[in-house]
């Protein structure tokens, strides 16, 4: 008989949601932190942040990669 354990993980709650933060394109200090360190866009399950504003942050995110405020890869 194996016994499993379980872990118990802190539900992630929206910080968007809780602090009324608005997502901005404009803003890369903010939209930096929810990006990899390859450039890539973190998932919900990593920041917790809920489904409206998820999208929300990655359509600010692609914004901002265009007008060259974030970059597309970060790296060589």
């Amino acid at each position: 008989m194996t016994i499993i354990k379980k872990r118990f993980q802190k539900k992630k709650v929206c910080r968007f949601c809780t602090e009324k933060i608005d997502i901005d394109y404009k803003d890369a200090r903010l939209l930096g932190q929810f990006i990899t360190e390859r450039g890539k866009i973190m998932p919900r399950r990593m920041t917790g942040t809920c489904a409206k504003h998820q999208r929300h942050l990655a359509t600010a995110i692609k914004t901002a990669r265009v007008i060259a405020l974030l970059p597309f890869s970060k790296g060589q």
